[in-house]
């Protein structure tokens, strides 16, 4: 990946409006793909049950900072 901008981090960025953390994936940084599809994915999942609904915003914004993420992501040592 070349930097912030690149054409890599820019389809990272697209494949994270799909699904939370698979830019990161993309990216080959698979932890932090884990824990953005967890917790994105995990409250959209719970605000769907009703009784916790109140943690939709919670994901919103996890999935939000996941497509952020991916497009600014510099690699360390380049």
């Amino acid at each position: 990946m070349a930097g912030q901008g690149s054409g890599g981090n820019v389809i990272a960025a697209i494949c994270n409006i799909f699904i939370p953390g698979l830019g990161q994936l993309v990216q080959g940084r698979v932890l932090a793909a884990i824990v953005f599809f967890i917790i994105a994915a995990g409250c959209y999942a719970l605000s769907a049950t009703v009784i916790l609904i109140f943690l939709w915003p919670v994901g919103a914004i996890a999935h939000i900072w996941s497509i952020i993420d991916a497009a600014r992501y510099r690699p360390v040592g380049l």
